[in-house]
């Protein structure tokens, strides 16, 4: 039975996994191992030298779907850095891939086939652009206003405007293939199209993630930066 509820630092981190598998990801991400026994999951994330407070909010925000109320905002940044970039990664050299792997194996040959995996092709595409501009343009942004820098000529308002929703054409893509694709159904076909929903709802946690807390995290370092200016 799934509970999906707030979890604290004294919850046993394997109640947290059996009880919402997904959170394999999210350990995984932040760089929590397997093989925790019953430790809590204050004392999990210590013995791995991850933020109890970044992966608690994180984690009751992707189970909830809510984002959390300003007081709640008391987490690392870098800590959330670095599960975003590890995220990024998943996606890039993993999970994506692997869709695409899937897929080619399961369509057979034709001009849809060639079609629905053109546009895969330009989905992955834009996903890398979405995802480098993070890394190459926002990521060190923060780490310099973290670090007491006074970067000048951006803000994380500009990122916010432009943050786009990154697994719709994703889903796109999962309905074009459920409503046309003439092909039939196939053991292979479905569990490509299985991980094409999961991975689309996986991305959409990652973009409440960066939307409900990274964000406001950093607008309120601005905040405080700006009021440090003479």
């Amino acid at each position: 039975m799934y509970r999906i509820g707030t979890y604290k630092e004294t919850d046993r981190m394997s109640d947290l996994i059996c009880e919402n598998y997904s959170m394999l990801l999210v350990m995984s991400r932040f760089g929590i191992a397997l093989g925790f026994g019953d430790r809590t999951i204050g004392e999990v994330c210590r013995a791995a030298g991850v933020d109890t407070r970044t992966f608690l909010a994180v984690v009751n925000l992707v189970l909830s779907g809510e984002g959390a109320p300003a007081a709640d905002l008391a987490f690392s940044v870098a800590s959330l850095i670095d599960y975003l970039h590890n995220s990024h990664d998943y996606f890039l050299d993993f999970r994506l891939p692997g869709i695409r792997s899937e897929l080619a194996g399961a369509l057979g040959g034709g001009d849809i086939s060639v079609a629905i995996l053109r546009y895969f092709d330009e989905y992955v595409a834009e996903v890398q652009r979405h995802m480098r501009y993070e890394e190459e343009v926002v990521f060190p942004y923060v780490r310099a206003l973290v670090a007491g820098g006074r970067a000048e000529g951006y803000s994380i308002g500009i990122f916010r405007r432009q943050h786009d929703q990154v697994e719709a054409r994703l889903t796109e893509l999962r309905d074009i293939i459920i409503r046309y694709y003439p092909g039939g159904s196939t053991n292979e076909l479905n569990a490509a199209l299985f991980d094409i929903f999961s991975c689309a709802h996986d991305l959409a946690a990652h973009n409440r993630v960066e939307d409900e807390l990274f964000v406001p995290a950093i607008e309120a370092l601005e905040r405080k930066e700006r009021g440090r200016k003479p």
